[in-house]
């Protein structure tokens, strides 16, 4: 029999658990780690439904789902908000199945709109599927020179030219630099900033498992910031932002250059460049360092719409409201931009 509970926020040794399945799972992520209840639940305030499967006690699977309900933004279940991957990670078709079968259960009890699962791998053919988004991994070699000879010839002299610049890196022990940097880069793009406090949660809850890497001018201006995430033997670049100036000093080549030699020479495998939009700058910026595309495969269960929610700034009615947010003071933005962005998930 297979068995589908819940896990418990205040139960340690069940979450502790939980990380040693996703850790041992080869369908699991970063994002299927326990800590990411309590991120839901305490940053957000999203009511979460981490499930997992048993049989005979021994673990089969697990589906972190967060329930985020927004006026503006809609009614969803949603596999895992903020995650760019997610969905089920079993051991067999069976506990997957068992899985997503309580997840459609408590996605009709809430009376969202849909379910959606965030597969690295497509699951369901016959469910509406949304092909927006791409990710890029790319194999680390295990010697320095080699990872830089990797890189095409074009963004490389850019890494070079970062070198010549006189610019460094180095690991900050908080979050300041690079919220002020992430900050005034998301409002350049016209959209709302996560709030500082989610990105102290993150550090804290993750440990050494969450890292920022910023890079500073040869005079200790800082340029760009990247906060990454580590998962078994890959690095993952998640949240980033520069200075203005950042582009012209080749800042950003030069700190994912400092980030691919770090990995290196702590013997990662894995340099995960995360998603990006076909068709946008980051994405053009990602085939530029030789990585090739893989499609993600976001799949939605309808209950209450027609079509798939198409919330993400490439939607045209959205327009307005990114142009009207670029002209917001830069402080009013960062105060406004929690309350909106933990709607979009």
């Amino acid at each position: 029999m297979l068995t589908v509970k819940r896990l418990s926020s205040q139960d340690a040794a069940l979450a502790a658990r939980w990380d040693a399945f996703v850790m041992a799972c080869p369908e699991a992520t970063f994002f299927h780690r326990a800590g990411w209840q309590k991120i839901m639940r305490e940053v957000f305030r999203h009511d979460t439904y981490f499930l997992y499967v048993e049989q005979d006690g021994d673990w089969q699977g697990v589906l972190p789902l967060g329930h985020v309900k927004s006026w503006l933004f809609g009614n969803a279940l949603v596999g895992l908000p903020f995650a760019v991957y997610g969905g089920v990670a079993a051991l067999n078709p069976q506990a997957a199945e068992a899985l997503e079968h309580e997840a459609q259960q408590i996605a009709r009890q809430l009376g969202v709109a849909h379910l959606e699962t965030r597969n690295v791998r497509a699951r369901h053919a016959d469910w509406p599927t949304q092909d927006l988004y791409v990710t890029f991994r790319k194999a680390i070699q295990p010697e320095e020179a080699a990872n830089l000879q990797a890189i095409p010839r074009k963004q490389r002299a850019m890494v070079r030219k970062g070198i010549k610049q006189g610019l460094v890196s180095a690991l900050d022990g908080g979050v300041e630099r690079f919220f002020a940097l992430y900050a005034d880069n998301v409002h350049r793009h016209g959209t709302p900033a996560m709030p500082k406090r989610y990105f102290s949660a993150l550090r804290a809850e993750f440990g050494a498992d969450c890292e920022v890497l910023t890079v500073s001018s040869a005079e200790g201006r800082p340029l760009s910031s990247v906060l990454s995430f580590y998962f078994r033997d890959e690095v993952l670049p998640y949240y980033a932002g520069d200075d203005e100036a950042a582009r012209d000093l080749a800042a950003n080549d030069f700190k994912y250059w400092e980030l691919m030699r770090l990995a290196c020479q702590r013997g990662l495998k894995v340099f995960d460049y995360g998603r990006s939009k076909q068709g946008t700058g980051s994405y053009a910026f990602k085939k530029n360092w030789g990585f090739e595309p893989e499609t993600l495969h976001y799949e939605y269960c309808l209950y209450k719409r027609d079509g798939i929610p198409q919330n993400n700034p490439s939607n045209a009615k959205y327009k307005l409201l990114i142009e009207t947010w670029r002209r917001l003071p830069l402080g009013l933005a960062n105060w406004l931009g929690p309350f909106v962005v933990r709607n979009l998930g």
